[in-house]
């Protein structure tokens, strides 16, 4: 008997990657999936692993409408919405303030804000509610630059900033009827694009060495897409995951605890710049 017997669950952003991982894992606990991603190609090969128990909705999470879609279909095909994870992302691949080409930052701001931030607003307003009549739950996807520097550039850091704020929000506004929590993943290998409008959305974190990454954190190694499943299978789970609400869980290899690393490099940018020290004192 799994964890998610009878349940239903809508994941953005599952048809690769860590989502496909939670959709493997939700399915593995006796959950029916329903997924909303982009890539019509890599959902009609997802499609096919499950046809009894797994949806799959083209759209894209910047739009409403499309998560509006999804959620109907889903309601359509299984009768309820349990629970909504939020899961759809873009990496900024660490672009520094610096690195950041002036003509290029509204319409990267724009795209990552509206992917990572906007897609679970979207997410969550259209799930509302079906969640509320099922008493069911929002599980978004964090990142450990949710909370420390170093896990992208501003702007990645950014939103995921927000989303630790918009989990809070929500889990006030929403308490008692829909549980709001998030998952904060490390460093992993998965199939994470970038922005379009740095160039980089063909650009895959999964073609990354991060084999000498893994050295760098206490745990000694970079965990796979699945060794985080477990995490939102918790807090989907009705029995494990009541009484958690506002709360995100870290799995960032400990990363948060490793202590004193490398300054990031405004010594170089001191150089750069020619200011007489690091401080720009004379």
């Amino acid at each position: 008997m799994g964890a998610l017997d009878g349940e239903v669950v809508l994941i953005t952003g599952g048809a690769s990657g860590l989502g496909r991982a939670i959709v493997e894992r939700f399915l593995e606990e006796g959950a029916r999936v329903a997924v909303l991603d982009r890539a019509p190609d890599r959902l009609a090969a997802l499609a096919q692993a499950a046809p009894d128990t797994l949806m799959v909705v083209p759209g894209d999470v910047r739009s409403l409408p499309d998560n509006e879609q999804a959620v109907a279909a889903c309601l359509d095909q299984f009768g309820k919405l349990d629970c909504a994870v939020g899961n759809a992302g873009i990496w900024d691949y660490s672009v520094s303030l610096d690195g950041l080409a002036p003509e290029r930052i509204d319409a990267a701001f724009d795209e990552i804000f509206h992917v990572n931030v906007k897609g679970y607003l979207n997410l969550a307003k259209a799930a509302l509610p079906a969640l509320v009549r099922c008493g069911g739950s929002l599980v978004f996807t964090v990142s450990n630059a949710g909370f420390d520097p170093g896990g992208g550039g501003p702007l990645y850091t950014a939103s995921k900033h927000a989303v630790v704020g918009l989990i809070h929000e929500l889990a006030y506004e929403l308490a008692p009827a829909v549980r709001v929590n998030g998952v904060a993943p490390g460093p992993i290998e998965t199939d994470l694009r970038g922005p379009a409008a740095l160039g980089m959305a063909d650009r895959s974190i999964g073609s990354l060495d991060l084999s000498a990454f893994g050295s760098s954190v206490p745990l000694g190694k970079v965990p796979a897409a699945a060794d985080y499943a477990g995490g939102y299978v918790f807090l989907a789970s009705r029995r494990d995951g009541r009484p958690a609400t506002g709360g995100v869980i870290n799995l960032d290899s400990g990363i948060g605890v490793r202590g004193v690393g490398r300054v990031a490099g405004g010594a170089k940018l001191a150089a750069k710049y020619g200011a007489a020290t690091a401080g720009g004192a004379s």
